[in-house]
């Protein structure tokens, strides 16, 4: 299904909201945005030292993920390899079990 959203600004604090239509709930909001005299949104020091710090939380996480999901690939090898003895095992003595 497509979801149908709607952008108000808020009469009170000029926020931007962004409305669910169908279950009427805000998904977003934003901050009204300070320009500059050029009419660009204004960014200050604090803005990139924010946006710099999830860039390396994103890239510590993927690393993270890439590295469990390597530890685990490592392991598949043994894992499948006592799987087949177990299996041989059972097949040589079916009354072991």
């Amino acid at each position: 299904m497509d979801t149908r959203e709607i952008e108000v600004v808020c009469p009170c604090c000029n926020q931007r909201l962004s409305i669910d239509v169908r279950t009427e709930r805000v998904m977003r909001s934003s901050a009204p945005k300070v320009l500059d005299e050029a009419g660009k949104p204004k960014v200050e020091a604090k803005d990139w030292d924010q946006a710099l710090s999830k860039v390396k939380g994103r890239e510590a996480q993927g690393t993270d993920k890439l590295d469990a999901f390597l530890d685990g690939e490592r392991g598949k090898a043994q894992r499948l390899e006592d799987k087949f003895h177990e299996a041989q095992k059972k097949l040589k003595n079916p009354d072991a079990e």
